[in-house]
């Protein structure tokens, strides 16, 4: 096996602390790294458990907007009332061939498509 794992995926975002105020307010995630970074904080961020992390780079601005990160949840309907009660707009939960998902963006124009697991 050449590679094992994947552990940081890179988000660009504007602000590293509105970033993290919705990924840990609203999404419930926990700080997995927050050190001094030349270029701003080395900030990461991962749901409870989880073994890959989001990189909340501020430092690269003219990174388009990650779309598509895959994550599941185990109650979309939670996580739409969560959602709605901070105003985060999203799609769904909807029912696909292959499960229930529900999608949603980031203040930064990230997009997740979130499964059912």
């Amino acid at each position: 096996m050449l590679i094992s794992g994947i552990l940081t995926v890179t988000v660009p975002v504007a602000d590293q602390a509105r970033a993290l105020d919705f990924y840990t307010g609203v999404l419930d995630f926990e700080v997995r790294t927050d050190n001094p970074f030349p270029m701003g904080r080395w900030l990461t961020v991962a749901p409870k458990g989880a073994a890959t992390t989001l990189l909340l780079a501020s430092w690269f601005p003219e990174m388009a907007p990650v779309g598509g990160l895959v994550v599941a949840a185990p109650d979309l309907d939670a996580l739409a009332a969560r959602l709605a009660a901070h105003d985060v707009a999203f799609e769904g939960p909807s029912e696909q061939a292959w499960g229930r998902q529900l999608l949603f963006q980031d203040p930064f124009g990230n997009g997740f498509v979130v499964s059912q697991a």
